[in-house]
């Protein structure tokens, strides 16, 4: 949708610079979020800003934007108090105080802001009471309960030991012009957890847990259980070394990721990992992981083995070739027709802008991907599904969300320098399908962990509520499930995530709307 239909004039400014710092071809990150808790998902997106290398004027700023329930938005960020500040990169949305309004975590290269929703449309920034600032370069975050306590814990991703001082002179091609640097030029830093305490602060457990033991270039993060074993481990995606897994022992974490399979390529060679995902793609009941590449690295699609061991299956599954040549950054499982297999939606765009001098058949900007999910593999469907799949981006964050409330997810990315792109979803309304707001009040809030099981007709899934995916990028939290030409919704079952880990049952469920599950009390609103 152009700025001229939703009324979201906003342009994201990379500041781009003939030093060619790394920062400027990263971001940035957008999320759908429902902010004032009237039931329609709302838009914040993040820009660059004031840091050592980069001081505009006049000043740049994040944008919030209000849904108007008619697909026009509302810029509200100053009123709302989020403007951000400094050279933005991504954000994560949550409940982190169990208030019932999702709060803002912003990451920059520099320090994160983390912003706390009063419950009257505005926020306050608690960065330095909560203790999550964050320092460095920070990329991706999730919120997840990592200790399942029963409140959302925080990760966040840091890149590379970077600084104006400590940037690369990288040149190429035949006139050896200035571009941005391959990352292994930089040394690898260590990612951050944050124990939430229950009283608006954070401990820093980042090397008690064993998290911080691990020095890598982290880009994305998932949270999701690959074993089955009620704990959230976490999948990162790290650029040009090996990517983590890191499989939660009850509070402590360990890196699985060489042994599981998950590490490097097929040969034994570290990529450069950019977005993630986690979902039951093949419904197996075991969550499958997904990380997107740069060019000629292929994407991958790990399927799950059901032993802490994964297989890549991007080349059977039709991925493979749809993949090769592009390089992948925001991206998310989703059911876009909702006839109840969950499909895949890939943002892409090289990061340098010198590529097309130096690699044939490699573009700097890229169009969009739509693999279709046929239970047999995926199809891509991109080219009969809308013009913007021939329309060449320079994409880096995706969010998904349905800002319209018609049961289509639709889908918001983020461009680097230059205006947001909200895409309407025309194709969910074809089928029916019913749209879960999960409250946790034992367990966390947002409900990350849970797992909803349903049965229409034939049509039997179940699906996981992973915490964060996709790149620097937050997600509408509502779960919508397709069924396909089926009317009615045999039943549906909600296994909470623990502490509480109890199993809810609901028989008499609509269609083709949304409704609230309250963990506990047995009924739907």
């Amino acid at each position: 949708m152009p700025s001229s239909t939703s009324g979201i004039s906003w342009i994201h400014t990379a500041g781009k610079s003939v030093e060619h710092y790394l920062p400027e071809t990263t971001g940035a990150g957008c999320a759908f979020l429902d902010y004032d808790n009237d039931g329609w998902m709302d838009i914040y997106l993040v820009n660059s800003g004031k840091c050592d290398f980069f001081d505009p004027d006049p000043p740049l700023r994040n944008a919030l934007y209000r849904n108007n329930r008619d697909g026009t938005f509302t810029d509200v960020t100053a009123k709302a108090g989020v403007g951000g500040g400094g050279y933005g990169q991504g954000v994560a949305v949550g409940d982190y105080n169990g208030d019932g309004f999702p709060d803002i975590y912003v990451t920059q290269y520099g320090r994160n802001i983390l912003y706390h929703n009063n419950g009257d449309s505005t926020f306050t920034d608690v960065t330095e009471k909560a203790g999550v600032s964050a320092p460095g370069w920070s990329a991706s975050a999730v919120w997840f309960d990592y200790d399942n306590d029963g409140r959302l814990d925080l990760f966040v991703c840091q890149f590379v030991e970077f600084s104006k001082a400590q940037s690369k002179d990288c040149r190429a091609g035949e006139d050896a012009k200035r571009g941005y640097c391959i990352p292994h030029l930089y040394r690898p830093t260590s990612s951050w957890l944050f124990h939430n305490n229950g009283d608006g602060t954070f401990t820093d457990v980042s090397k008690s847990s064993g998290i911080s033991s691990h020095r890598g270039k982290a880009w994305g993060v998932v949270a999701s259980d690959i074993n089955n074993d009620g704990n959230m481990d976490l999948f990162v995606a790290n650029d040009t070394v090996a990517n983590f897994l890191f499989v939660n022992k009850g509070g402590q974490f360990d890196d699985i990721g060489e042994q599981a399979g998950v590490a490097y390529s097929t040969e034994g060679r570290p990529r450069s990992g950019m977005g993630v995902d986690s979902a039951d793609f093949d419904q197996d009941g075991w969550m499958d992981l997904f990380v997107a590449n740069i060019d000629h690295e292929m994407y991958s699609l790990y399927r799950n083995n059901k032993d802490e061991t994964f297989d890549d299956v991007a080349m059977p599954t039709g991925i493979g070739v749809a993949t090769r040549m592009m390089s992948g950054w925001g991206l998310k499982f989703f059911d876009y027709d909702n006839d109840g297999n969950l499909d895949l939606f890939l943002a892409n765009g090289n990061p340098d802008d010198l590529i097309e001098t130096l690699h044939p058949g490699v573009t700097y900007r890229e169009p969009p991907i739509l693999l279709r999910n046929t239970g047999r593999g995926f199809q891509n469907i991109s080219q009969q599904s809308g013009p913007i799949f021939g329309t060449a981006l320079s994409a880096r964050g995706l969010a998904i969300g349905d800002f319209d409330n018609d049961g289509g997810v639709d889908v918001l990315i983020a461009i680097n320098d230059g205006p947001p792109v909200l895409l309407r979803n025309n194709a969910g309304k074809q089928n029916h399908w019913l749209g879960v707001n999960l409250v946790g009040k034992k367990s966390n809030p947002d409900g990350i962990g849970a797992r909803v099981t349903y049965q229409s007709g034939d049509l039997k899934r179940s699906h996981m509520k992973v915490g964060g995916g996709s790149y620097l990028s937050s997600h509408d939290p509502r779960m919508v499930l397709g069924l396909g030409l089926n009317k009615k919704i045999d039943w549906l079952e909600v296994k909470w995530p623990r502490p509480s880990g109890i199993v809810e049952r609901f028989t008499d469920l609509p269609i083709d709307r949304y409704v609230t599950i309250v963990e506990g009390q047995e009924k739907w609103k």
